[in-house]
């Protein structure tokens, strides 16, 4: 290759440069936010307050849930968009059968993973916000025009609950004999057994940990854990719920 081809070559890599960084201005310019940001800052609030409320539904049980649904779904017809619409409608639709005492593992799930995926920071200007909004509309969806039980059950499934909970209540174990005892690992730890005993219609269990759930938060406000008979007390209902754990494959 001559100096003459060096040349031409370095001009034109110059001016492919030179045209990359005139268009990369524009490339890079952030989009016009699809909504007005107080009804973004309204909807991420709401969401918020949804998410709090599906935590804490077995505190204060299903009216706060049902509550923050409604007050999503009544933001979405603000809106205007499809989108948020029909997701709102599916909200609500899951919403009644969870009024119903529908509460199969499958409407569990999908409503869990909605209220997650709604928590994120972006809110309705999200990049992904439409996609992310018609999979779970979907999904919804079909959770509630689901049969009322799933069915779906097996040997395998069993199994793989009994050993993560047996995990999950030896660390509650350890939590309960650490000095001072660790109240918030308790909590978390019931709170994921509920979960998971929920997807799993086991009512046994989670109506078993939901009072380990409501003994741990009324010692918590009290700061209780200290006392040898609370202790004793948690430990027990921890027994209950392994023996009702090593039933659901007997």
């Amino acid at each position: 290759m001559t100096d003459e081809d060096d040349s031409a070559a370095g001009r034109s890599a110059a001016a492919t440069l030179e045209a990359t960084a005139a268009i990369l201005p524009w490339l890079v310019k952030p989009q016009q936010p699809r909504f007005a940001p107080a009804l973004n800052a309204r909807w991420k609030l709401t969401c918020e307050l949804l998410h709090q409320a599906w935590s804490e539904r077995h505190d204060a049980g299903s009216s706060d849930l049902r509550a923050a649904v409604f007050a999503l779904y009544n933001l979405s017809l603000e809106t205007a968009d499809s989108h948020c619409l029909r997701l709102g409608e599916a909200l609500a639709s899951v919403a009644d059968r969870l009024d119903e005492g529908i509460a199969t593992a499958r409407l569990i799930a999908a409503l869990s993973s909605c209220i997650d995926c709604l928590s994120e920071a972006e809110g309705l200007e999200h990049p992904l916000f439409i996609e992310r909004a018609q999979h779970f509309s979907e999904r919804l969806e079909r959770a509630a025009a689901a049969p009322d039980s799933d069915n779906e059950r097996s040997s395998i499934i069993d199994r793989l609950f009994i050993g993560e909970a047996r995990e999950r209540l030896e660390r509650m174990r350890d939590a309960l004999a650490a000095l001072p005892p660790d109240g918030k690992t308790l909590r978390i730890e019931t709170e994921e057994l509920i979960q998971d005993a929920e997807q799993l219609s086991l009512f046994g269990i989670v109506h078993g940990a939901r009072l380990l759930l409501k003994i741990l938060h009324q010692a918590s406000q009290h700061q209780s854990f200290e006392s040898e008979t609370i202790r004793n007390h948690v430990l027990r209902q921890i027994d209950a719920l392994e023996q009702l754990t090593l039933a659901v494959d007997g």
